[in-house]
Order: structure tokens, then C-alpha cells, then sequence
């Protein structure tokens, strides 16, 4: 009896790649059918206009990536964004030296937030799906109540929106911010202790529990992380519209949920990719784009918007693995022996 040999790390390799591979699909297709219907979109203002926004969707998308990695949810993102955004307006008070307190105060005030989500979740082990859509709810209220400290339509200092609004190499500092964060988090999600510990525990907290490694500690803080990555969006995003709304994190609901489900991310906690859910927004923002140049009336884009949603969860990455999974069960199956096929002779 031969074993079956193991396989290789290249073909291993293979198999944890596929599950990324359909953003980047998506992305060709979008460039082909823009280049066809409205191949202004693909100028160079165009995209340097759209850069910032993408940016700002990946950052938030990057957060919730984090929390789907322990096999959660966060639907308090629109409400923990705008807050933050908020906060820029009514703690900065239009002065440029008021802006490292109102970053702080945005950064401190999300951070609690992720901490009262990671608390119920992580600690009283309650369903993350209601317990952050009821924080959620509670932000809103909250936020509701504070913006009548200050006067309606306010703006953020000056020098927040002129960070914003400066541009190296032709693109908005915003999404270079974007790019750095993503690079920061690959590396320590692949290169660090503690980033590969995170990992493990998403992917098995059971077994992470039975080693040792604190898992409910996990749970808890990637709630506290994941709000202030919403917060960097939230202060990015108001610096770029100058007078943000109570509604400037409406938006920020699904988009997020969209691009790490796009980007090929483990529902079921454990896998992801930086890069492929930053590539998933881009992809996003600029689907959205591409409708709105084609003239498409609100309704019908919701109606598409939706439908990538469903196309993402159908080829998503946990299906494409099991897929691939089993072709290659299939490929090396050995051949049957002509002693296994070939049916004894009945000499009785």
C-alpha cells in the first residue's frame, strides 16, 4: 500500500490564492466595460477624483476585514465614522490648533465604542450582528443629540481640509494615507507575532483556547481596533467634504461589508487579505462611479449595487476553495489497478 503523497507548498500556495482571485476578475471586467461605455471614466482626473473616496472606503472596509477575520460582524460602523467626523467639527471649532485634540477626542470617543462592542460580544459571548447594530443605534442618538452644541453646517479647521485637499503625485494625501495603512497591516498581519496569533485564533479560537492564547482578550480588542480604522476614515472624510452631515456615514453600512466579501475574505473567520479587500473598494468606488456617468437613476443603482453584493457571497472565497479543494482531491486520486476493475471469476 502506497501513501498519498502531501502536497506541495506551490500547489498550497495555489489553493489559498484562488479564493482572491475574483476581485481582480471584477476589476478587469469593470475597466473593459468602462473603456467601452464611458472610457472618460478612466482619465486621469477621473480616477485621481475617485482615488480618495476608494481610499476612504478601503480603510473602513479594512476595519470590518478585521472583525470578520474573528468570525463577526460590526454594523456600528456608519454611526462610529460619523461621530468622528463630528467631532472634528465640534471639538476642532474651525482652529488648525484644536486639530490633535479633536483627532484624539475622535480616536478615544471610537475606541470606546469598539470596546462596549468587543465587551458584549467577546466577553458576554452575545450576538454580534444585534449587539452592534443596537451600539450602532445608540451612536446615532447620541450623535443626534450632540450636534446641537454647535452651529448646523459647520466646518472642520482649515488645516484638516487643506491636508485633504493636498495632492502628491497627482492624488488626493488621502489615499496614499489609505495605501500606508494597507501596507502597515499586511506586514503585521504576515510578518509579526502577534498578527499571526490573530489569525490562528480567528481561524480556530477552540484550539486557540486549548494552547493557550487568549482568545475572548482577541475578540475584545479587534472591536477597539477595527472602530479606530473607522475613526482615521471618519476624520480623513471630513477633512475632504469640509461641512460633513449627520448622513455622511450612511454609505459606510454595506460598502464595507461588500468589499470583504468581494475581496475574498473567510466568513467563517481566520483568512483574509489586506490588499484584495483595498482592491475590492477601489472596485466598488469605482463601480459606483461608472453608474453614475452612465446617468442610471438612483434606484437602478441600488438594484446593481445589491446584486454585486449577491455575486460577491456566491464566489466568495470560501466556495472557490472548496472548489479548487476538490478538483485537486479528483487529480490525484490514483488510477484503479486492472486487478480492482476487473471482476473475479465465479468458480463455484
Amino acid at each position: 500500500m502506497t501513501s498519498r503523497p502531501a502536497p506541495s507548498s506551490a500547489v498550497t500556495a495555489f489553493v489559498v490564492a484562488s479564493r482572491y482571485m475574483p476581485v481582480y476578475l471584477a476589476v478587469l471586467l469593470l475597466v473593459a466595460v468602462a473603456a467601452i461605455w464611458v472610457p472618460e471614466s478612466l482619465g486621469g482626473v477621473a480616477l485621481s477624483a475617485v482615488a480618495p473616496f476608494g481610499a476612504l472606503l478601503g480603510i473602513t472596509a479594512l476595519g470590518q476585514m478585521l472583525v470578520v477575520m474573528t468570525g463577526g460582524i460590526d454594523l456600528s460602523t456608519p454611526g462610529t465614522l460619523t461621530l468622528a467626523a463630528m467631532i472634528m467639527v465640534g471639538v476642532g471649532q474651525q482652529a488648525d490648533n484644536r486639530i490633535g485634540l479633536a483627532v484624539l477626542t475622535a480616536v478615544g470617543a471610537a475606541a470606546a465604542i469598539g470596546l462596549v462592542n468587543g465587551v458584549l460580544i467577546g466577553g458576554l459571548k452575545l450576538n454580534p450582528l444585534i449587539v452592534t447594530l443596537a451600539v450602532g443605534q445608540v451612536v446615532v442618538g447620541v450623535l443626534s443629540r450632540y450636534v446641537r452644541t454647535f452651529p448646523v453646517q459647520s466646518a472642520v479647521p482649515e488645516g484638516l481640509s487643506s491636508w485633504a485637499g493636498t495632492r502628491a503625485f497627482g492624488v488626493s494625501l488621502i489615499f496614499w494615507f489609505g495605501i500606508a495603512i494597507t501596507v502597515l497591516l499586511a506586514a503585521a498581519l504576515r510578518y509579526t507575532a502577534i498578527g499571526r496569533r490573530f489569525q490562528v485564533v480567528g481561524a480556530n479560537p477552540v484550539s486557540s483556547q486549548v494552547v493557550g492564547l487568549r482568545v475572548t482578550l482577541n475578540q475584545i480588542l479587534v472591536y477597539v481596533v477595527a472602530a479606530v480604522f473607522y475613526a482615521a476614515a471618519g476624520v480623513a472624510l471630513a477633512g475632504l467634504i469640509r461641512n460633513p452631515g449627520v448622513n455622511i456615514g450612511s454609505p459606510y453600512l454595506l460598502g464595507p461589508i461588500a468589499a470583504v466579501v468581494i475581496g475574498g475574505a473567510s466568513l467563517t473567520g481566520g483568512l483574509a487579505s489586506p490588499l484584495s479587500t483595498v482592491v475590492a473598494a477601489f472596485f466598488l468606488t469605482g463601480l459606483n462611479q461608472m453608474m453614475r456617468s452612465l446617468g442610471l437613476p438612483t434606484a437602478l443603482q441600488f438594484v446593481v449595487f445589491g446584486l454585486v453584493i449577491i455575486g460577491g457571497m456566491l464566489v466568495s472565497g470560501d466556495r472557490i476553495i472548496k472548489v479548487v479543494e476538490r478538483v485537486l482531491r479528483e487529480r490525484r486520486r490514483p488510477d484503479r489497478t486492472p486487478q480492482e476493475t476487473t471482476k473475479p471469476i465465479d468458480t463455484s
